[in-house]
């Protein structure tokens, strides 16, 4: 026990041993529920480590123990080989090479968890959309249409018109408001051939 208690306060282990720590001390507090995970999150804290698509916190947090890990392992391993002298400096850099290596092989399955927040399904993305309508006329109180989402998926909506123009079965519209009291789309009659997505 006092040759692992020596070599975590021997340089080069002591650097990481305080790092660690922090990262220790930084989760008990994001466990009591006194910070967030995502507190330390930068996007070039993460590219430096190669660890984009996974927080900062996780990347870091894994890189120090690999780090203090190695550099402990490393000291007591030359220390007892008798090689301990001047190898403190090639312990700390070959400690730095392998806690990046494992850090980014080791978040790499992970980023399929982190995904950013992205705002859920609306109606209201449908707005701009072209649409057929499924009903034999649409006026002001009538009317139904089909419309493809971006992600290929399609709805039947309800819709409505304020003028006279003739919207019948198979014609196309253009979604262009909609009613959040009467839930139903605005639509006015759209040319198919100028829509950029067809």
């Amino acid at each position: 026990m006092e040759e692992f208690i020596a070599a975590a306060f021997a340089f080069p282990a002591v650097v990481f041993t305080f790092a660690l720590g922090v990262v220790v001390a930084y989760w008990l507090l994001v466990l009591l529920g006194a910070a967030e995970h995502d507190t330390l999150d930068t996007d070039s804290g993460s590219a430096a480590l190669g660890t984009l698509g996974v927080p900062f916190s996780v990347s870091v947090s894994m890189f120090t123990a690999f780090a203090w890990f190695t550099s402990l392992a490393g000291t007591v391993y030359l220390d007892r080989a008798g090689l301990g002298g001047g190898t403190s400096v090639p312990v700390l850099l070959a400690a730095l090479i392998v806690a990046r290596v494992a850090t980014r092989i080791c978040v790499a399955p992970l980023r399929g968890f982190f995904r950013p927040d992205e705002p859920p399904p609306s109606r209201q993305d449908f707005i701009g959309l072209v649409c057929v309508i499924r009903t034999g006329r649409v006026d002001d109180r009538f009317g139904q249409a089909e419309v493809a989402a971006d992600d290929g998926s399609t709805a039947i909506v309800q819709v409505r018109q304020t003028g006279d123009d003739p919207l019948s079965h198979g014609s196309t519209g253009l979604l262009y408001a909609y009613d959040e009291p009467g839930e139903f789309f605005w639509v006015a009659p759209y040319d198919s051939a100028l829509d950029p997505r067809a």
